[in-house]
Order: structure tokens, then C-alpha cells, then sequence
């Protein structure tokens, strides 16, 4: 079973696109899960609109918290995750798992990622996000099909971050020698956005050196 999980915050203008390229795939998912993080928007509404979707409503704790709610109540021996604004290419599932029967041993498979800017962007946003649109391998959560036992080896996200909950995921994910492969396809679009700039503010900023600091006291550690 592939289990989905979709954290939402707000995002409403962007949802359907996601859940409508997650129920497109060529492979689908067994489960999809929206989880609602406390939106004050339609977000909520608008998932309960899709047969065959599950959605949860949680407070407002941050995309961390609501990736772990899903995963809490995920019945797939593969966890996918995608943000809200976020979509997959159709084949994103079906490439994976063919990689995982030919190579039964990877934990993870990965994929490349194309940034773009969305179409409601303004010309000043578009000016600074422009150089930001490209193709590459895909060191992200969206791009990402995990095994479930080897999610749960690594542990959940951390909850205390509001940016980089990722990287730090992905950190201890090679210190446990997580067996992973990074596909040549493409597998998902990532949107770019006004909303999203919010990954350069310093308190997110702040939030990557603490991934940072975490990562050398573990290895230091280890070295002990």
C-alpha cells in the first residue's frame, strides 16, 4: 500500500491542484491524506470535496506536526508526502516503485525537482524569484517515496522547526544509512510563489544553523 500525506496550511488556492495530480498518478496511492493545519481558509472544504480522500483537522503547530499526524494514522508500506502547492508529474509513483522492484533494497527513492513561478505571481515577485527556476535532483520532501519501516528508523519530523524540518529529516536519514536513489525523471513541480519568500526570513534562517548545530553534535557524539 502507498499512503499520501498532504499538509495544508492556508492553502486553498493551490490544494486542488495538488490533490488532483496525486489522484492522477499512473500508479494511484491506496490513501491520500490531507491534513489541515489549522486553516482559517476553504483549504479544509475544498479537500472534503474529493471522494476517496481522508482529512484530518489539527491546530495550527506547523508542516512538521502535520506530516507526523499523517504518517500517525497512514496504513501504506510507502509514505509520500506533498506540500500543498506543490504537484506531481503523473508517472511519479509508478517510476519509483519500478525502482524499488528492480532494486528491492532502497529504503527511498527520490527524483528531480522543477521550480516554477506561479501564474499569480506579480512582475516584482516574478523578478525575484526568476532565477530560482530550474531543474534538479531533488533533495526534497515531495519528491520523496520512503518505506514506512525506514521512516519510523529515522524517526518523525522535528516539530520544533518551522523551516528545514527536511534537511533535518534527510541528515539523520544518512546517518542511519538509509539505502537511497535519486531517479533522472522528473517527478514533481514545485511552485514558487509570494508566499513562499517566507523561507528567506531570519527566523527560518535561524531554524536551518539549529539543523546545522544538531547534525555536528550528533556526529561529535558518535566520534565519543
Amino acid at each position: 500500500m502507498i499512503s499520501v500525506i498532504i499538509p495544508v496550511y492556508n492553502g486553498g488556492v493551490y490544494l486542488p491542484q495538488a490533490i488532483e495530480s496525486v489522484l492522477a498518478q499512473t500508479l494511484p496511492p491506496d490513501e491520500v491524506i490531507v491534513v489541515d493545519d489549522g486553516s482559517t481558509d476553504n483549504s479544509l472544504p475544498l479537500a472534503q470535496n474529493y471522494t476517496g480522500v481522508h482529512c484530518l483537522h489539527i491546530p495550527h503547530t506547523g508542516a512538521a506536526a502535520a506530516r507526523n499526524r499523517g504518517v500517525e494514522v497512514a496504513n501504506g508500506d510507502y509514505i509520500g508526502f506533498l506540500d500543498a502547492d506543490d504537484v506531481w508529474v503523473p508517472e511519479k509513483l509508478a517510476w519509483q516503485l519500478d525502482s524499488i522492484a528492480v532494486q528491492p533494497n532502497l529504503e527511498v527513492v527520490l527524483g528531480q525537482v522543477e521550480n516554477f513561478i506561479s501564474d499569480d505571481c506579480d512582475e516584482d515577485t516574478w523578478r525575484k524569484l526568476a532565477g530560482a527556476v530550474r531543474v534538479a535532483p531533488g533533495y526534497h520532501v515531495g519528491a520523496m517515496l520512503v518505506r514506512r519501516s525506514a521512516f519510523m528508523r529515522v524517526g518523525f519530523f522535528n516539530e520544533t522547526l518551522k523551516a528545514g524540518e527536511f534537511i533535518d529529516w534527510w541528515a539523520r536519514a544518512q546517518e542511519a544509512h538509509l539505502v537511497y536513489w535519486m531517479l533522472d525523471q522528473l517527478v514533481m513541480r514545485r511552485r514558487l510563489h509570494g508566499a513562499n519568500q517566507t523561507r528567506l526570513q531570519r527566523e527560518n534562517l535561524l531554524d536551518y544553523t539549529r539543523v546545522a548545530q544538531a547534525a555536528l553534535v550528533r556526529r561529535r557524539q558518535k566520534i565519543q
